[in-house]
């Protein structure tokens, strides 16, 4: 009874146990509890995704015209891969399972903060994708503006194709904190305003300027340090925007399903339904739509997904490159949020660029800012650019061993673990 009561009382609180029993799982491989939204790569579901951040190239969508180009033939979007992943890791020992089991911080607030992909392939149709999970890095915090005494939870994937070859590496940062810090604590907000005619024409010029390299191939020889890439825009953010990006890439932590499908599963996992104002069990998600539960965390109005900010700033990049060329890096940090209301513009320049042994490289600065101005997603991307004598060669990921990629990652960030109290930091 007593291990009931300590478990009880620690939900949604932050410990310096539950850090301890989530430094446990550190390296450990396991599977997403959540079944990917596409098990196979096909035409409709590149479509659905490039659909739900608003890209309209035809490198993802039309047969006919991707057949002309280098790829011989469609291939997915960018971020396409976050939608797939089947059960990739091997079976955990007794030991490790029993490490697995529960999540030390439960009933923490969990708020993305950094994301960073490396593509090692494309994706085509008819391909299947395998992803392997672990935890590899923890950074306590001594405290938040949003929230007080926070931990960084670190987490990668593996992600191959159905040959074993790594396809992508993927990289996240979550923020857990508790909820109800969150909501007793008072910050100031940029919430959006009603838009003035004026306001509408300029998003809608923007709109109507965007243009995409594609065919025309640019050369690495003619990037220029310094020089900027379109601006493109996306927003204002609506409620159908949010809807249309989940038909796209499924519910990410609520599994895909309504009505008897949902019963099924928050009668497996009922921590991720809360009653809503009518007492009816709904998604923990909703926040990302429902004023009234969003206000009951804190926070005053619906906002977006961070990964909502990752694809558009591959769109930006991708309009820039062209056919030719390969985003191999994007890294972003999600610091403030993007509200419904809101307007996403999507800026970039060249930072440098370099010839090395993965051909030519470009550096991109990008960034993702709201109407008032304010940077929202600052980020950096690695491009290869073709040069005039060489085409693009796509690297490949120098390590095929899912647990040699996540061990490498756990000490790369073992210094971050600096083993500060949360308790005494709070």
């Amino acid at each position: 009874m007593a291990d009931a009561a300590d478990k009880t009382s620690s939900y949604g609180i932050l410990t310096d146990a539950g850090v301890e029993r989530l430094r446990g799982q550190l390296g450990i491989q396991y599977d997403d509890p959540t079944p990917p939204h596409n098990y196979e790569a096909h035409m409709d579901g590149f479509r659905h995704m490039a659909n739900g951040y608003g890209d309209g190239n035809p490198l993802w969508s039309d047969r006919d015209y991707a057949k002309k180009t280098r790829w011989d033939g469609l291939i997915a979007p960018p971020m396409f891969v976050t939608s797939m992943g089947e059960k990739g890791a091997p079976a955990p020992t007794p030991e490790q399972k029993a490490a697995l089991k529960g999540d030390p911080l439960a009933g923490l607030g969990s708020y993305q903060a950094v994301q960073e992909f490396e593509w090692y392939a494309p994706i085509r149709e008819g391909d299947h994708v395998s992803a392997s999970a672990a935890l590899v890095g923890i950074a306590p915090k001594a405290n938040s503006a949003f929230s007080g005494s926070t931990v960084g939870e670190m987490r990668a994937w593996v992600m191959r194709n159905q040959t074993g070859e790594p396809i992508v590496i993927r990289r996240g940062t979550w923020i857990r904190a508790e909820r109800h810090a969150s909501a007793a604590k008072k910050k100031e907000y940029e919430l959006p305003k009603p838009y003035t005619p004026e306001q509408l024409a300029e998003i809608d010029a923007a709109y109507a300027a965007e243009t995409r390299r594609g065919a025309e191939t640019r050369y690495w020889e003619d990037v220029t340090p310094g020089e900027e890439l379109q601006t493109i825009v996306r927003g204002p953010l609506r409620t159908t925007d949010i809807v249309v990006w989940h038909v796209g890439v499924g519910m990410g932590i609520t599994p895909t399903g309504a009505f008897k499908l949902s019963y099924d599963v928050r009668a497996k996992v009922p921590g991720l339904f809360t009653p809503n104002a009518l007492n009816v069990p709904d998604t923990v998600q909703r926040l990302h739509w429902e004023k009234e539960w969003a206000n009951q965390l804190g926070i005053p109005i619906s906002y977006d997904y961070g990964a909502i900010r990752e694809a558009i700033l591959t769109n930006l990049v991708t309009n820039w490159m062209g056919d030719d060329a390969w985003l191999w890096k994007l890294s972003c940090q999600h610091r403030k949020f993007v509200y419904q209301g809101d307007t996403y513009w999507v800026k970039g320049r060249v930072k440098d660029k370099a010839m090395t042994e993965a051909g030519g490289e470009v550096r991109l600065e990008i960034w993702v800012q709201n109407q008032w101005g304010t940077i929202t997603s600052p980020g950096e991307a690695t491009v290869l650019l073709p040069t005039r004598d060489k085409p693009v060669t796509v690297p490949r990921s120098a390590e095929r061993d899912a647990q040699k990629i996540i061990d490498r990652e756990v000490e790369k960030n073992r210094p971050l673990d600096t083993r500060v109290s949360v308790e005494q930091a709070g």
